[in-house]
């Protein structure tokens, strides 16, 4: 019997121009080093960026979350699934970063729907980096509001585009893809003079940038009341999982009337919050951890420039390593897997064509030797102009 969809041909598709995509098991892990089918790897692809996914007092706070909550939340956060550790969670958040309230999602892709869901009309303008995030831009193609799409951090582009009091602008704190930084001064004034809303993603800066890892806005010496919404994850530099938006008291209460994905979403369990409580607590203290994060990502940066490599303008431990064509990304992803270290291609759709890359990331569990043989592995690959 013929299927109505051509599964095996998409597929095929994929295949024959090296962007099909395939998981790979791992049967542990610990900070930034890997086990798959039984051999170590140094792990230079993760977002574990202080190294915090296996902190023992993480692990004992969740433990202990499900002694006393259980494994799950058993309903959603409108019924009976908020609980007094979601709350003091939400109150951690907003004392943290500087804002009236938070709200608290399963995931980062769900937190930046449900807000551009919930918030945007047929009446309403959406400004979006071309490099946002794949849950911003999806959305934003589906919602009956007119997108406009600004170039990579292009100021003048935006300050062009926009229309007073017409909607949101949103961008990132630090790109996920590239690693750079959106320029929120900037981003602040231009929302300011425009009467529009602003929103940040700061997925990638959380934890890592900024004093007590409060983020890209504390990095720049941006106000946080500057800029009307903020999404961060619990799953990258925090180390656990889960995500929140955060703005005015008003905001949260109209999403929690208006978004979709949290209304009837069953909520995370009350045990990861504990932990995620616990990880903000540690992360506060990390300011010796990020120094020596920002030294081995400057160390690596001058020897993979030594070396011949192309890389990002990126001073965070996202660093790409710009190789091109797919198939010469995908050979240079195995070669350094023939020698223990773990790199992840990464390929369109995700980057634009042409700009294949390894996306190497570095984290507070890597040690200057680490650092060090990775560069001697792309040393002996050779580098790509």
């Amino acid at each position: 019997m013929s299927s109505p969809f051509a599964l095996g041909e998409a597929l095929a598709g994929r295949e024959q121009v090296a962007l099909l995509r395939r998981r790979t098991a791992t049967d542990g892990r610990d900070g930034a080093r890997l086990v798959v089918d039984g051999r170590d790897y140094l792990n230079f692809s993760g977002n574990d960026y202080l190294g915090l996914a296996h902190h023992p007092a993480i692990k004992a706070a969740f433990k202990e979350g499900i002694d006393r909550h259980g494994a799950g939340a058993g309903a959603s956060p409108l019924v009976t699934g908020y609980s007094r550790a979601h709350q003091q969670l939400e109150e951690t958040l907003a004392d943290w970063l500087g804002l009236e309230a938070v709200l608290l999602f399963n995931c980062g892709f769900s937190a930046n729907q449900a807000v551009l869901k919930a918030l945007l009309g047929k009446e309403h303008l959406l400004w979006q980096d071309r490099l946002n995030h794949a849950s911003l831009q999806e959305m934003g193609s589906q919602l009956p509001c007119t997108m406009k799409r600004f170039g990579h951090n292009d100021m003048a582009q935006l300050a062009a585009q926009l229309e007073p009091g017409r909607g949101l602008i949103v961008s990132e704190g630090v790109f996920s893809m590239d690693g750079d930084q959106g320029p929120w001064r900037e981003l602040g004034q231009l929302a300011a003079r425009s009467g529009n809303w602003l929103m940040i993603d700061d997925a990638h800066g959380l934890g890592v940038l900024g004093a007590e890892g409060r983020g890209t806005l504390a990095a720049q010496g941006v106000d946080p009341a500057r800029v009307h919404i903020q999404m961060g994850t619990f799953g990258k530099a925090l180390g656990v999982a889960g995500a929140f938006v955060g703005g005015s008291r008003e905001l949260v209460e109209y999403l929690v009337n208006f978004a979709r994905p949290y209304v009837y979403s069953t909520h995370m369990p009350a045990a990861q919050a504990c932990a995620v409580s616990k990880s903000i607590e540690l992360v506060r203290a990390a300011d010796p951890a990020r120094a020596h994060l920002g030294q081995i990502v400057a160390r690596f940066r001058q020897g993979a420039r030594q070396l011949g490599w192309r890389l990002g303008e990126s001073d965070t431990p996202i660093q790409p390593l710009l190789v091109g064509e797919s198939e010469a990304a995908l050979g240079l992803s195995a070669r350094l897997r023939e020698q223990g270290l773990w790199v992840s291609a990464i390929r369109p759709p995700t980057v634009p064509q042409g700009k294949a890359r390894l996306r190497i990331t570095l984290c507070a569990s890597h040690q200057a030797q680490d650092i060090d043989r990775l560069l001697e592995a792309l040393g002996e690959a050779g580098s790509h102009d």
